[in-house]
């Protein structure tokens, strides 16, 4: 009797001392708002070499307070990439903005900086230049950030860097995070993402302003802070309102797991690289595409992503690999096509390579627990796949 497999693309590494971190926290005064959430903070910000850090409890929360901050409003416009979760779009539309996309380079699945340069040049014409861009780090492995900041100089808009799969890569030698290239970078900690706080996000910035804005937006747009009241305090008890936020935060036992986990982050990088390396090596006689790995960037590889050189067998291999128990994904559904967007009735530039991306990918499973035997056997059915 065969065995079916159960090798998920992704899955979170759950470790004794994660466990021990967070019984603390439950054990103390404090699980929600205390002193494990400024410290992750400072961890975080500390690790990437940006000067300020504000968590959340979603990236999706990151995204959102990071457009308030950089003062995304109605009849503003956000681009960004299709390939990507729909929440490096929806929040724009949070802010009653409009959304348009920038297509992908073909090699590194990334917003192209060439596609972004023509699309400006038109919009320039138009008057409709975007107020943000979002580039979307896929997989890990960085956009082409200088590039994209050059542009931000020439055309006046401001970059999120939307991280959530980067955290630990590197650009230009550089942690991802640094914002050394944008205004802010949102990183997410999702369970499949490199290391979890179950759910949470953070968003990284050089500028004190807007981490002051992403701070009091994440916590209702309350102040205790005396110099920020309109009128004097009445009293140690005293808290005003001062703007309309949300509630965005992150809780102490989310951080603190979150601060256990980042401790073995350097690990968790290495070892996907050995798992990706492992692929590279075992697929290359594939009628496949492996990824690609620009020498500006050093890939946290949150997501092994292969391309079928026939995509007419896309969904016949997708589907035998899951029959068998190799839980394979795709990452990701073009924004542009979902029934929501698309009801929008915005003009879409062409956005080929990333219509045909969709044609044609596949995440196979990578996650730094998976054993080299785990491995070959995904290799080994998806040979299988491949001869069918």
């Amino acid at each position: 009797m065969t065995v079916k497999l159960n090798i998920p693309y992704g899955r979170q590494d759950i470790t004794q001392d994660d466990i021990d971190a967070v019984i603390g926290v439950l054990k103390s005064d404090f699980l929600t708002q205390g002193p494990c959430v400024p410290k992750f903070e400072k961890k975080i910000s500390k690790y990437c070499g940006a000067k300020y850090a504000v968590a959340t409890n979603s990236s999706t929360s990151s995204l959102h307070l990071a457009c308030l901050a950089l003062g995304l409003v109605k009849g503003d416009w956000l681009w960004t990439s299709s390939i990507t979760f729909v929440a490096s779009a929806n929040c724009a539309l949070y802010c009653g903005a409009k959304v348009d996309f920038v297509d992908i380079d073909p090699t590194t699945y990334n917003l192209c900086p060439k596609a972004l340069k023509n699309k400006l040049i038109k919009a320039k014409e138009l008057g409709i230049l975007p107020k943000i861009v979002v580039p979307v780090h896929l997989s890990g492995q960085s956009c082409d950030m200088k590039a994209i900041h050059e542009l931000s100089k020439e055309y006046g808009f401001k970059i999120i860097e939307d991280a959530s799969h980067a955290i630990g890569g590197k650009y230009l030698d550089k942690p991802i995070g640094n914002c050394e290239y944008s205004d802010i970078a949102v990183f997410s900690f999702h369970p499949v993402k490199i290391i979890t706080t179950g759910e949470g996000g953070i968003a990284l910035t050089n500028n004190f302003e807007l981490s002051e804005s992403m701070s009091l937006l994440r916590t209702h747009g309350i102040t205790r802070d005396p110099k920020k009241m309109t009128n004097e305090s009445d009293g140690e008890w005293y808290y005003q309102q001062i703007k309309l936020g949300f509630n965005y935060r992150m809780t102490d036992i989310q951080a603190a797991l979150g601060m256990s986990q980042l401790e073995r982050l350097d690990n968790y990088i290495s070892r996907r690289h050995e798992l990706a390396s492992r692929y590279n090596n075992f697929l290359k006689d594939l009628p496949i595409v492996i990824p690609y790995q620009d020498n500006s960037s050093h890939s946290s590889f949150h997501l092994y992503i292969i391309r079928l050189k026939n995509e007419k067998t896309h969904k016949q291999v997708f589907e035998y690999l899951r029959e068998k128990g190799v839980i394979v994904n795709l990452h990701y559904i073009p924004v542009h096509t979902h029934p929501y967007y698309q009801k929008t009735k915005v003009e879409f530039t062409e956005l080929k390579h990333s219509e045909q991306y969709y044609k044609d990918a596949i995440s196979l499973p990578l996650y730094p627990t998976m054993t080299e035997h785990q491995q070959d056997l995904v290799i080994s059915t998806l040979r299988e796949a491949l001869q069918l």
